[in-house]
């Protein structure tokens, strides 16, 4: 420990730092002075200490825990002075949350600084609980398997993957995290994931702490089994032509299957949602994504008691129609969250919505469905009070005059819009007309077919508008007070002015803001004398109006 000065002593000046030249030791005693030959010391007066700062800590296990805390420190570890000159050492407390918060290269970088930076690195290591992971393809598996082992109370892995992966890495994590709860596995570029079905059950199996998984790559694994009795949370993207899908838990609660986007793709979706159904009984979130999704998969998952159920996501299925939302209101009661992405469902299936689920459903997704109208989204919020986000994005086309503004739709969106676009009978352009007290997101993105736009809900902050190209700005009219955020690009530049002069209170200057009153015959208009026009308050006066804080989005 340092050195004291005496009590009522003045504070010793410090000494300049020089080069001392080493010297031999010293022939006389360091208590008394004598010399050592034949001297036996009778002083009890403890040897002086040739330095006053701390000597090095090697290691923390071998102190005590006050003196642990505390990193010995020379030469290049941390030091600051004091008001008197002294140097102290940094608390290795201070010094690991330091570290804690570096990025993983420059962390692998400090343990080679010194010993005692090492150790302070080790504990970081040893008490970190989630590890977020972006490996190169120079780096490998074999980075992967030299660092988990130094994290034994890792209970969050995220990987993402730049080269391929197979059951090695399963193997390794296995082996390196006993204590697992959430892994997810992403890829990135070119990677490919050759996991198989039977690798991924047995690793599933073998983890008894495993909580939540995330997959994606899944394109080779041909045949899934999965039992788990701790498991509630599983995402698995890009399947392809699963021969068999059994997935035994019985306390999953959240589902998200998504398969790839290929016609040819032979999995039986049928057989797949009877399953789930019975082998999953406490489901309360399920996402299927796949454009072989049918009425008969549909019905199949309702025939199952999955009274539980909270959102349900059945996207880019063209064949789902108006029957399957029959079946699906008449088997859950309790939906929240419904998203028919890409289906063919009309009206009438917007008004079985409606009347199944007016006081709870609050999200409702109905993007890519070219068989709504307008009239089908104004009835949805008017019927669904607690409606706080809605989504039509490409579902008010106008497809007599398409053009190429939206070049990320892919070609099987394509296809579905050719086939239904013939049979269309509202027509081309359309307004709507929304008054809501609870919306917040309102996504019209690609809706070539709306012209005109009458917008009164006061708790909106998001409005997506991109490439609505046909809106007149004559048409448009925003009483949003609160929006945060409009999303405007590939629309008009009269547009995106007619916005800012809305949202953000530009007056025009060549009209007239002067009030008027019309005469008792009502033949023409006069302007109203300055004495007949309303004059603010006291209160009024004081209550300023709040600046709006919205934000435009044109990606140009």
């Amino acid at each position: 420990m340092l050195r004291q000065p005496a009590k009522g002593s003045a504070p010793p000046l410090p000494q300049p730092k020089c080069a001392v030249p080493k010297k031999r030791g010293s022939y006389n005693c360091g208590r008394c002075g004598l010399p050592k030959k034949g001297h036996v010391c009778s002083s009890d007066a403890p040897p002086p200490r040739s330095d006053s700062r701390l000597r090095r800590a090697l290691s923390y296990d071998d102190l005590p825990e006050e003196v642990a805390e505390t990193v010995g420190v020379k030469g290049e570890e941390v030091e600051e002075e004091d008001e008197w000159g002294m140097l102290v050492p940094l608390p290795g407390r201070c010094l690991v949350e330091v570290l804690r918060r570096l990025p993983l290269k420059e962390l692998i970088g400090a343990s080679a600084v010194c010993r005692g930076w090492k150790e302070c690195v080790r504990r970081v290591w040893r008490s970190a609980e989630e590890l977020r992971l972006r490996v190169s393809p120079r780096s490998q598996i074999g980075f992967v398997g030299s660092l988990l082992p130094k994290c034994s109370g890792l209970t969050k892995l995220v990987l993402t993957l730049e080269s391929d992966v197979d059951a090695t890495l399963l193997a390794c994590v296995a082996f390196s995290c006993p204590n697992l709860e959430a892994f997810e596995i992403s890829t990135a570029g070119t990677a490919a994931n050759w996991m198989t079905g039977d690798e991924l059950g047995r690793f599933v199996a073998d983890k008894r702490c495993l909580t939540s998984l995330k997959v994606e790559g899944c394109t080779n694994l041909g045949s899934l089994n999965l039992s788990s009795s701790s498991l509630s949370i599983l995402w698995l993207s890009d399947l392809y032509c699963m021969s068999k899908m059994v997935i035994n838990c019985p306390i999953l609660k959240e589902l998200s299957l998504d398969f790839t986007r290929q016609e040819n793709d032979s999995t039986d979706f049928i057989s797949m949602m009877d399953s789930l159904g019975r082998t999953c009984p406490r489901l309360r979130n399920l996402h299927v994504a796949s454009i072989k999704l049918s009425n008969e998969a549909v019905l199949a998952l309702t025939s199952v008691d999955l009274r539980g159920l909270r959102m349900l996501s059945l996207v880019l299925g063209s064949k789902i129609t108006d029957s399957s939302v029959a079946a699906i209101v008449s088997c859950y009661a309790n939906i929240e969250m419904l998203d028919l992405s890409g289906s063919s469902i009309s009206d009438n299936g917007i008004g079985m919505i409606c009347n199944a689920f007016p006081q709870t459903l609050s999200r409702l997704l109905l993007a890519l469905c070219p068989n709504i109208t307008s009239s089908g989204i104004q009835f949805a919020t008017a019927q669904l009070p607690y409606l706080q986000l809605i989504d039509c994005g490409m579902s008010l086309c106008d497809f007599s005059s398409r053009n190429d503004d939206l070049e990320d739709i892919t070609e099987i969106e394509e296809n579905q819009w050719g086939q239904k676009s013939n049979s269309r009978t509202h027509p081309i352009y359309q307004k709507l007309i929304i008054k809501h007290g609870r919306l917040k997101k309102l996504s019209l993105w690609g809706c070539s077919g709306l012209d005109a736009l009458y917008l009164n809900c006061p708790e909106l902050n998001d409005l997506n508008l991109n490439s609505c190209t046909n809106l007149h700005p004559e048409r448009l009219l925003l009483q949003c007070p609160n929006l945060e955020n409009i999303h405007a690009s590939g629309c008009q530049d009269s547009l995106i002015e007619a916005i800012e002069d809305q949202v953000f209170n530009k007056l025009n200057t060549k009209e007239n803001q002067l009030p008027s009153k019309r005469l008792a015959d009502g033949s023409k208009r006069v302007q109203a004398p300055k004495f007949i026009q309303q004059q603010p308050s006291d209160d009024s006066k004081q209550k300023r109006p709040r600046l709006t804080q919205c934000s435009l989005h044109l990606d140009r």
